[in-house]
């Protein structure tokens, strides 16, 4: 009975020996299994690892770079800021030059309109007393201008009494006669009252040469209208007209106004001219 029984012990003892070896082992496999999805699992946590390494060196590279392209950024913007406020005061000094040069031709402008209205107003009384002096000398000398005698004209605040030789001097002849000194006065009070104008007094001849006795006397036509027209101004000056206003010329025949071929041509040629004129 003690060996059965003793038996019987062993085997059971063998029987729990053998279920727990089949525990371990069941165990062991387990472990294993969860060894091999831990290390599966490991070596893609490294396969991710290794791929965010290297995306994070690719970020701390762009992040770098876009560091320094912001850096050069604030240079240039830094730079840029200084050239636009040189830039924003150079022209704030030009805007206000420019204004002030603006409010100062304003001025000039001003003054000039001012200038150019008293300019005119002067203009248009020296015409009106270049047109009365026209008037009055055309009033006082009718019978001449009639006769056609005498001629008066007026251009651009340019007043001429173009008198024809025979009315003032006999032929050849240099000093006034009677007759012409009568003509004469009638212009005397007329131009004594233009004390602003410069009285010219031109001597011309015809193209006729002096010969004989009388060219002892004038050599030329020359010294003929330059007599004449120095009597001429004499007597005007003798008659009250400042000198200072007179001035007498000698012409020749080489201002003719008509043609020396014909008689009536000479004649006209042959001529006093009383002109008013602005000073010098």
């Amino acid at each position: 009975m003690t060996k059965r029984f003793l038996t019987y012990v062993v085997g059971a003892l063998l029987m729990l020996s053998a279920s727990g070896c089949m525990v371990a082992e069941s165990k062991y496999m387990k472990k294993v299994g969860e060894v091999d999805v831990l290390s599966s699992e490991l070596a893609g946590l490294k396969q991710v690892h290794e791929k965010l390494v290297l995306e994070n060196a690719d970020l701390k590279n762009r992040f770098n770079k876009l560091s320094e392209e912001a850096a050069s950024l604030a240079a240039d913007k830094k730079q840029l800021n200084e050239i636009l406020r040189a830039k924003t005061d150079t022209l704030s000094k030009n805007i206000s030059d420019a204004r002030q040069q603006v409010s100062e031709l304003k001025a000039e402008n001003s003054k000039l309109n001012a200038d150019i209205a008293e300019l005119q107003r002067v203009k248009e009384e020296k015409v009106k007393e270049v047109s009365g002096t026209y008037e009055k000398l055309l009033d006082n000398m009718k019978n001449e201008i009639a006769k056609g005698q005498v001629t008066i004209s007026e251009l651009k605040g340019k007043l001429t009494v173009n008198m024809e030789a025979a009315i003032l001097f006999d032929s050849g002849r240099a000093d006034v006669k009677t007759d012409g000194l009568d003509i004469l006065n009638k212009m005397v009070e007329t131009l004594k009252s233009v004390g602003d104008k410069a009285i010219r007094v031109e001597g011309h001849t015809d193209a006729v040469q002096i010969t004989g006795v009388l060219a002892r006397t004038f050599p030329t036509n020359w010294e003929l209208s330059a007599a004449r027209a120095i009597n001429v101004t004499r007597f005007l000056q003798q008659r009250g007209i400042d000198p200072r206003n007179l001035s007498a010329a000698a012409f020749a025949e080489y201002k003719p106004v008509a043609d020396n071929d014909t008689r009536e041509g000479r004649a006209r040629n042959r001529r006093i001219e009383i002109t008013l004129v602005a000073k010098d």
